[in-house]
């Protein structure tokens, strides 16, 4: 990536491609994740990802799965773009001469990069959090106003179901956010979001790089399609599992409506401090290998669409000369 030269445009059409088609592709994954560090030992209403995605197409259908994704696609390609685009622009400044960059220069490039996306990022994900969980505070109400049918009833089978409650759109959501809170509102979490998204970059750039530098059939080429797209796999899931802690404290502070006897937090540390004392050092890994699941292709799929270099051509062809 460092040798070649490519266009402002080419990196964010590339990284944009990849983001829309990676989303695609993972997105109940993600979802199951979201609900799964979400929950509180209290009131478990998933044992596992599959669990919880077999429960979800039982009560929501199988497009429940995919609640949150519009935002997730229509934001994910200026998401993507930024973090690629901005990692390669900071390789690019770091580099003299053509010589290959020290760890610490990428590390540092991965920072900026990561520093970079969440201009896009803490939004993003502020309405999609709002937006998967729906489903699962849904069931939760619905579970217990059954539970308390059940027993005002003597035990005898209920026979008429909780009400289902409203759920929110994202347009809907971002209106009340912003005429509630302002800007700001969008941006809560943005220091939890700040402590994932920089040490991932800082993980997961060098060790891709590292990684795909020993496919190379020689330093002049590029390493084969594959190369590409298993480092990204192993890069990603790496960086992902490594930042899962900072991932849960963040999915709890953006998540804007809580079951019942759940924690509410008021700030970074009082959520952390709180999610030790009560479930234990365990809960700062719910959902890791949901995480790992989602980001190994994410991240595979968008290194080998940059790699191939989607966008060049597709600009070669709006660029050749009239006949």
């Amino acid at each position: 990536m460092a040798d070649k030269q490519i266009s402002l445009p080419a990196k964010l059409i590339n990284g944009g491609i990849a983001g829309l088609i990676g989303v695609t592709c993972v997105f109940p994954i993600d979802l199951a994740k979201t609900r799964l560090q979400n929950q509180q030992n209290g009131q478990r209403m998933y044992a596992s990802m599959s669990d919880c995605l077999i429960k979800t197409i039982r009560s929501e259908g199988y497009f429940g799965m995919y609640r949150g994704a519009a935002v997730n696609l229509t934001l994910v390609t200026p998401e993507k773009a930024i973090k690629l685009a901005a990692n390669d622009f900071f390789r690019h400044q770091l580099s003299k001469d053509g010589q290959k960059l020290t760890l610490p220069k990428e590390m540092l490039a991965g920072c900026g990069a990561g520093t970079c996306q969440v201009i896009v990022t803490t939004p993003m994900e502020m309405l999609k959090i709002q937006l998967q969980d729906a489903g699962r505070i849904a069931a939760q109400r619905k579970s217990l106003a059954a539970q308390a049918q059940l027993s005002a009833q003597g035990g005898v089978h209920p026979s008429l179901e909780a009400p289902a409650a409203p759920r929110p759109t994202a347009t809907q959501l971002t209106r009340k956010l912003l005429r509630t809170h302002g800007i700001a509102g969008l941006y809560k979490g943005l220091g939890a979001t700040l402590l994932r998204d920089v040490p991932f970059s800082i993980v997961y750039f060098p060790l891709f790089a590292n990684l795909d530098q020993l496919g190379r059939p020689s330093s002049e080429e590029k390493s084969p399609f594959y190369v590409s797209f298993l480092a990204g796999c192993v890069a990603g899931s790496a960086a992902a599992v490594a930042v899962n802690p900072c991932d849960v404290v963040k999915t709890r502070l953006q998540s804007l409506q809580r079951g019942i006897n759940e924690d509410t937090y008021s700030g970074l540390l009082d959520c952390a401090r709180k999610i030790w004392r009560h479930e234990g050092p365990s809960a700062f890994l719910k959902g890791a290998y949901c995480r790992a699941l989602v980001i190994a292709p994410l991240f595979g799929i968008a290194q080998v669409v940059y790699f191939f270099g989607i966008a060049e051509s597709l600009l070669g062809l709006l660029q050749e000369p009239q006949a």
